[in-house]
Formats: C-alpha cells, structure tokens, sequence
C-alpha cells in the first residue's frame, strides 16, 4: 500500500468524494416542483388557494391563463403538475357544495408523482385550515380526525435514510473491490511467485493482504461516521459499540468476497469485473438502500436473502434512526458472522501456494 499511493487514493479519498456527491446529490425528497396553476375563477376565495400553493417551499409556480397553455408546458416537461381552479369555485363554495380543483400530475417517475399529488393535497388541507372551510377536494369531514406522525425521521428527510446507506458502499467498496484488484494484480506482476518460495503459510498470506484493507475500511467508516454525524446532522441513536461491531464483521464479509474473486482469478479486469457485479452493485440495487426490497419481484426479494449487504443497511439504518433493536442487531449479527465464516473459510481453501 505505501508504494501504491493509488490505493490510498481510491480507499480514503473516494469513501469522501461519495459521502459529498450522495449526500448532498442525491435526495429523495421533492422540492422546488416546477407547477402551473390555472385560476379560471377571479375570486378571492381562488386566489387564496392559488396563494398557498405559490407560499409552498415545494412548489415553484407559474400562472397559466388557460388549461391548453399548462398542457402544453407539461408536454415539453416545463411543469410536473398542473392545478386547475375551475370558473364555478366560489359560487360551489358559496352554496355549501364541496367545490373541486383539478390535479394533474405528469406520471413518468411514479414516486415522484405520488410525492407531488401529497404536497398538493397537503396544501389545501392548509387552505382549509386558515379559511375554516371544507376542503375543497374532498367530503366534509366527519367526527374522526386524522393525525398523522412519523417515527425514527420526524422531518421526513431522505438524508436521513441514504446517508447511513452509504457507509454500505464505502465498505464494500473498500474490502471487497480493493481486495480483489490488489491480489490480482500481484499475480499478473508476478509478486505472488516470490511468496511461494518462502515458508509463509496460505492462511498468513491471506491475513497479510486483508489486515491492511481492514485497517482502511475502518477508516472509512470512521469517515462515514464523522460526516454523517457533523456534516449530515443524521442522528446516531444506537450504541456506537454495536455500530462498530457489525460494522467489523460486515467489512470482513466484504474482505471474504476480495480474497475469494482474487483466489479464482488472476486478471485485474476481470477480478474488477466480478467485484462489479457480486458486491457494489447489489449494495447499490438490491439492499435496500434505494429501494424498497419488498416492492421486487418475488425471484429478486428470494434472491437478497443471501446478500450481505442487505443485512447490513437495515442493520445500520436501524443503529442510526431508531437505536438498538434487539431482533434486528441480533439477526444481522448472526447472519454476516456466518457469511464472514464461510467467506474467510473458501478463501483459505481457495488459495494455495501453487502457480496451476
């Protein structure tokens, strides 16, 4: 490592170039919607619903004088939703009726379409609220009331959730990847051949080439930790001990996958290839941590089950927003020390001080 300044580089500068661009690039959350309002009815009561959808952080709205105009902007993708106050508003509301706005929402990315159409309502629930009338899209309420709250993320911000996923693929990418393109690149520099003539054993060999990657990847973890507790602001509501615990057998799950690629292959190419597709793209994709496992198919949710990385974004999704759970620290303990187990030990069985 400390003549390859290049590993140094990918295993402690790369961890914090991700935590920036995820963290601050990526967001679930749907802010600023670019969204035409169409007031076909010149009355106050209108232009206080049109007023509380421009007083929205989560709208940026732009006036259409006609409903074919705000079509046309949302054809060319200048608006994602279109609300359409109709020319009967006040008279409707003047005579006791529920009078009806129009939503309309572009439904190209359905989540983000959901998100809008709950903004959408939550502001003229708000309407409702300051005039003390009905709400204007639906009956009149009857003697239940709905109240809603949001447990482990009260302010309902994805940052919360994506941040403490990212420590899944700092570490993946540490111990798995790294590990795997160091091995085989000693073999196709021929490095390996000169440890076959000492009398180093394979298991001192292994433990030799994951050490360091381990020391590294707790590093970046440690990285993770500071920026997500003092630059993120996500909160930290397990005990930092048992974070780092199944931190330390999910880094050695992920050194297992390295050693195990780097025992059957002994091209950088390919060895970078295998850790693709294995590790950091199942970390990205099927764990969990950007979507929601139980939205897959049936074949792809049976198929998680045996990836780690699963186990290990609930796990420390869970240490992070809601704290030490007892059933959820011990059944991703138990899990990853068995991949870990059996990781470790196809690697030792693998890895023989043969050139064939």
């Amino acid at each position: 490592m400390a003549r390859d300044p290049a590993t140094m580089l990918v295993g402690v500068l790369l961890p914090v170039m991700l935590l920036l661009l995820f963290g601050y690039g990526l967001s679930l959350d749907v802010k600023q919607v670019p969204l035409a309002i169409v007031v076909e009815d010149p009355s106050p009561e209108a232009a206080a619903v049109a007023a509380g959808f421009q007083l929205s952080p989560y709208f940026r709205v732009r006036r259409a004088n006609a409903m074919p105009v705000a079509t046309g902007w949302m054809l060319d993708r200048q608006v994602d939703g279109i609300v359409r106050i109709r020319d009967d508003f006040a008279r409707r509301r003047h005579l006791g009726e529920n009078p009806a706005v129009q939503i309309v929402v572009n439904g190209t990315d359905a989540n983000r379409a959901r998100t809008i159409q709950a903004y959408a309502h939550d502001v003229l629930a708000q309407t409702r609220a300051r005039s003390g009338d009905a709400d204007a899209t639906a009956p009149a309420a009857g003697p239940v009331v709905l109240r809603s709250r949001i447990w482990f993320n009260e302010a309902n911000e994805s940052r919360a959730f994506l941040v403490p996923g990212l420590i899944v693929l700092v570490m993946t990418l540490i111990g798995a990847f790294l590990t795997a393109l160091v091995v085989a690149r000693e073999w196709e520099r021929g490095t390996f051949e000169a440890l076959f003539v000492t009398p180093v054993r394979p298991a001192e060999i292994l433990i030799g080439k994951a050490a360091p990657y381990f020391a590294l990847g707790m590093t970046g973890f440690t990285l993770c930790l500071l920026a997500a507790r003092f630059l993120f602001h996500v909160p930290l509501r397990g005990s930092l001990w048992i974070l780092t615990g199944g931190s330390m057998l999910y880094l050695l799950v992920a050194l297992g996958i390295g050693l195990v690629i780097s025992a059957l292959v002994r091209s950088q190419f390919v060895a970078s290839m295998l850790a693709a597709v294995i590790s950091f793209l199942p970390a990205v994709m099927l764990s969990g941590f950007l979507f929601d496992i139980r939205s897959m198919p049936p074949a792809l949710q049976t198929l998680t089950a045996f990836l780690p990385a699963r186990y290990y974004v609930t796990f420390v999704q869970t240490m992070f927003l809601a704290g030490d759970v007892p059933a959820i620290v011990a059944k991703s303990t138990i899990v990853l020390t068995l991949m870990a187990a059996v990781l470790l030990g196809a690697a030792r069985a693998k890895t023989r001080k043969r050139l064939d």
